[in-house]
């Protein structure tokens, strides 16, 4: 079983989380929006499978590196 976890590539701020732990998801997916320098930046799954853990709440900042969510696909 492949497991994916989707790190924070910059500093930013969780604008809105669109799925939540159980969600099914397939590649390509946004999982949520980050806002960094008044742009929306969407993070994307790579891979179909099931969010185990989401890791962020909205209006949260973040730094750099910092986990988002994991997936977990077949």
């Amino acid at each position: 079983m492949a497991v994916e976890e989707i790190h924070a590539e910059m500093v930013s701020s969780v604008w809105k989380v669109l799925v939540a732990p159980g969600s099914e998801v397939t590649a390509g997916d946004t999982l949520v929006i980050l806002e960094s320098m008044k742009m929306e930046i969407p993070v994307l799954t790579e891979r179909a499978g099931v969010v185990q853990e989401l890791h962020v709440v909205e209006g949260e900042v973040l730094q750099e590196g910092d986990l988002i969510a994991t997936v977990v696909g077949g």
